[in-house]
């Protein structure tokens, strides 16, 4: 049976939603027609793992869409800037005795705009702890686990910040270690068959840029073709694909 973990940091159950949806719904909403439509008649009956430190609201929601939708969600609470707490949620993931098949990494931490003179060195640590070292410490766990079946695929949801580096220098310089990160751990691990990849999104219609002034967005949309946000399910449908068999030659 596939196993799939989700790190969604502070961003709330929805994305983990809709990939249930995709992998486990037989047929009646956009992602499980998704699926079809990608040649995958039958779902695949995933179990699923949420990874995060939200404590409250949004995972009442997981436990409820687990009993409508006749799945198993087991939430694992920590807070992915506490190499300790994450150690010790992993031990809760491994008391299963599963494979684990695919790593979502989907935590991410942008706190105001502010320019490198006006940031403090604990702010920007404070960041990287979330954008880069609770994922990599996240990652290390997983892929032993996937090691142990010869199979698995990580994707990292990094930014375009991480290439262009226009957003506050914390923030885009955590995203571009991460891509970084996302090439050396693809060329280490495709020896165990692991895939390893990332993904770059442009400004999302997310919680993490709900508090950006309309000046700041405004000119963050003027440099997109599109002029325009991404929705999380965009995002999504690459997390998915990255994910499956279907991207087996990508890494």
């Amino acid at each position: 049976q596939v196993m799939m973990a989700v790190n969604l940091g502070t961003r709330g159950i929805a994305e983990a939603m809709e990939l249930l949806e995709y992998c486990n719904l037989d047929q009646g909403t956009h992602f499980s027609q998704l699926r079809k439509a990608h040649g995958y008649e039958k779902p695949h009956n995933i179990k699923l793992w949420c990874l995060g430190n939200e404590m409250d609201g949004p995972w009442q929601i997981g436990h409820k869409t687990a009993e409508e939708y006749g799945v198993w969600i087991k939430p694992v609470y920590c807070d992915l800037s506490d190499t300790a707490a994450i150690k010790e949620a992993f031990k809760q993931v491994m008391a299963d005795k599963q494979p684990l098949h695919i790593l979502v990494n989907n935590a991410g931490r942008m706190d105001e705009d502010k320019m490198f003179q006006m940031t403090s060195e604990a702010d920007m640590r404070a960041i990287f702890d979330t954008n880069f070292f609770g994922t990599l410490e996240l990652t290390r766990p997983a892929t032993r686990l996937m090691a142990r079946a010869k199979s698995g695929a990580v994707v990292n949801v990094a930014s375009i910040a991480g290439l262009d580096g226009d957003s506050r220098l914390d923030y885009s310089a955590s995203k571009a270690a991460l891509i970084a990160a996302t090439k050396k751990l693809a060329r280490e691990m495709i020896s165990l068959g692991i895939r390893v990849n990332a993904i770059a999104p442009g400004l999302t219609d997310t919680d993490l840029v709900k508090d950006l002034s309309e000046k700041v967005e405004a000119e963050q949309l003027e440099k997109v073709l599109m002029h325009r946000k991404a929705q999380p399910e965009e995002i999504a449908e690459v997390a998915a694909f990255m994910a499956s068999d279907r991207a087996s030659y990508v890494t």
